[in-house]
């Protein structure tokens, strides 16, 4: 390869990979969307940054890793970081993953006193 066709190489596999890696992170179809959980319990650990907000709550004695939306839309929807923080009580309803994963992806969660649409 010359010298003149390395940028647009580069330019190009770096398109390939961002576009790989966004595709994957919001790949929804890993998650069972025929079966809803509706759990309520304690936050055991909180996320509120980017790409989205997380918590881990405990189901039957075992952790489940959940899967929030990005803080602005849990913010413009009436969400607060302090509404998820560790030893509040949450109610998620969502979806777990096909493969097994203990993971849920919230499509609404009751927190603070309100319950708010997270897709």
């Amino acid at each position: 390869m010359t010298l003149r066709f390395a940028p647009a190489a580069l330019a190009f596999g770096s398109a390939v990979v961002i576009a790989t890696a966004a595709a994957a992170h919001h790949g929804w179809s890993s998650y069972d969307a025929e079966r809803t959980m509706r759990p309520t319990a304690q936050v055991l650990e909180s996320s509120w940054g980017s790409p989205h907000g997380a918590i881990v709550i405990a189901i039957n004695g075992q952790r489940w890793d959940v899967v929030l939306a990005p803080v602005s839309r849990m913010q413009t929807r009436g969400l607060a970081e302090a509404d998820i923080a560790v030893g509040r009580t949450v109610t998620v309803e969502g979806y777990p993953r096909l493969d097994g994963t203990r993971e849920i992806r919230a499509e609404r969660i009751t927190a603070g006193g309100k319950t708010v649409e997270l897709r």
